[in-house]
């Protein structure tokens, strides 16, 4: 009876696999929605329409954004994690929703390894830190000099209690061994101009800060991601000062966990298509983002390792959301 019972229930579950593989192998035969945390025209907005875009071409299938902006991000994130896990439901992700947000939150509805499936990083937005253009501030070594000197006195700006910018910040003080104070702000467009009037001695932003800087508004000081950002060459990573620091905002798709690995297979190669075309790197060059393209693997490693690194700056400097 048991033999008998053994080979009707590997026959089933033969059956149900070989459903499932055929489903994938027609993936997608219907529209995909991509849940975007954040409001349209936001960074995350262009890389998950322009993605979207490149994948519809590739499969032939609609790929629609759904916004679900709030609580930094988290509410897309719960709902792509409680999704179903057959590739219909995609997450534009960010370092803050996967990252930073279990440190700040308390019981936190996911967790970015357990609950959800890394399908390739796609983009990196620069994060890079400026001074007024009057300042005698000029380079990182100019800013930690001072900072050692006159510990507390220099502040900077930020877009709020527990943003990228406050963490990367206390990062930096950790590392140089300095002690700056913190003047947090609603948005980075609010920060700007306490940077331009002196309300603030240094800040950190994107992409915009290079127009500003070369007419002589503020001075960059350092990029503060490992490597030197390509559209702006002459500014020095924060690295080649302070040996093996790395922080940047990373955003990716990721799926529903468990997604079957002939759908994860499929997205993951039209993604990586998408990536060297022409079209798409021209239009992430215009806005200043860095395209990219990472294995589903490398994907999940950056995160186990970005979980440890903010998780150390986040407790040590007790920083809490607004």
């Amino acid at each position: 009876m048991k033999t008998v019972l053994t080979r009707l229930l590997v026959a089933v579950f033969g059956l149900i696999g070989s459903a499932t593989s055929a489903l994938s192998q027609d993936y997608p035969n219907r529209a995909v929605r991509i849940l975007v945390g954040y409001p349209p025209s936001s960074g995350p907005d262009f890389i998950a329409r322009t993605v979207g875009e490149a994948l519809s071409k590739s499969f032939g299938q609609p790929f629609v954004m759904e916004y679900k902006p709030g609580v930094a991000g988290t509410l897309a994130a719960e709902q792509a994690a409680k999704a179903p896990a057959d590739g219909y439901t995609l997450l534009i992700g960010d370092t803050g929703q996967l990252e930073v947000a279990p440190y700040l939150f308390k019981a936190l509805p996911y967790d970015a390894l357990r609950d959800l499936t890394p399908v390739a990083i796609v983009s990196r937005i620069p994060t890079i830190i400026a001074s007024n253009g009057k300042s005698q501030i000029r380079t990182i070594k100019d800013l930690i000099r001072e900072a050692k000197a006159n510990p507390g006195k220099l502040n900077y700006g930020s877009s709020g209690n527990g943003s990228i910018h406050h963490i990367i910040f206390e990062a930096l003080n950790a590392a140089a061994g300095t002690k700056m104070t913190h003047i947090p702000y609603k948005s980075a467009a609010q920060t700007m101009p306490a940077l331009l009037s002196g309300d603030v001695d240094v800040m950190m932003g994107t992409t915009g800060m290079v127009a500003q800087s070369r007419a002589g508004a503020i001075h960059l000081l350092g990029v503060s991601s490992a490597e030197r950002y390509p559209f702006a060459p002459d500014v020095p990573a924060v690295s080649e000062t302070l040996n093996g620091f790395d922080f940047s905002a990373e955003f990716g798709i990721l799926a529903p966990a468990k997604l079957p690995s002939e759908v994860l297979v499929r997205l993951s190669q039209a993604i990586k298509a998408a990536t060297e075309t022409q079209d798409l790197q021209d239009k992430y060059k215009k806005l200043g983002y860095i395209l990219l393209w990472t294995t589903p693997e490398a994907y999940a490693e950056k995160i186990r390792q970005n979980l440890k690194k903010y998780e150390q700056v986040i407790r040590s400097a007790k920083i809490q959301a607004n």
